[in-house]
């Protein structure tokens, strides 16, 4: 059974809220720093700094050339287009479709940077002394907290225990 117009559009909020706070962080960093720029926010920790990324986590694919870019567009429109779907279709658990939510509106702040600026802007930094954790943003969170959710959702979801209790 689809959601309703009105239960759709809280996960859309969601999605817009997403979207809204990983850009405007990122405007905020671009305006205030320059390229690998660093602030350092909790000494021998945390840092804001400003780079670019052109690939994936962990700069995946970052020196592949160019077509990563639309490689990660593409994923990206069809990723978000299956999440929205199964939100529509109420699919997922509540957890679920807030985690997919997320996930939505952290994939298109990522590619609205992607479209824009031809990179992903990156800025939160995390070390311990030698060992740094690559750079990352806000839409990076939004989407790792999103597939926790799902994962969760997906183990815990009571829709799952009623299609086990109906197939049996």
């Amino acid at each position: 059974m689809n959601l309703t117009p009105t239960q759709f559009v809280r996960y859309i909020a969601v999605i817009f809220f997403a979207i809204a706070a990983d850009q405007l962080s990122k405007w905020l960093v671009l305006t205030r720093f320059n390229f690998a720029e660093r602030l350092n926010i909790v000494p021998n920790f945390f840092d804001l700094t400003l780079v670019f990324n052109t690939g994936a986590a962990f700069s995946f694919l970052a020196n592949a050339g160019g077509w990563q870019k639309f490689f990660f567009l593409g994923l990206a429109v069809v990723v978000c287009g299956y999440l929205l779907r199964a939100i529509w279709k109420n699919e997922f658990g509540s957890v679920g479709k807030w985690g997919a939510a997320l996930i939505v509106g952290g994939a298109v702040g990522n590619v609205i940077d992607r479209l824009v600026h031809g990179h992903v802007i990156d800025f939160l930094l995390f070390y311990i002394k030698n060992w740094y954790y690559p750079a990352f943003n806000a839409a990076d969170s939004f989407i790792c907290v999103g597939v926790v959710l799902l994962l969760w959702d997906g183990f815990c979801s009571k829709k799952d225990v009623d299609l086990i209790k109906k197939a049996r």
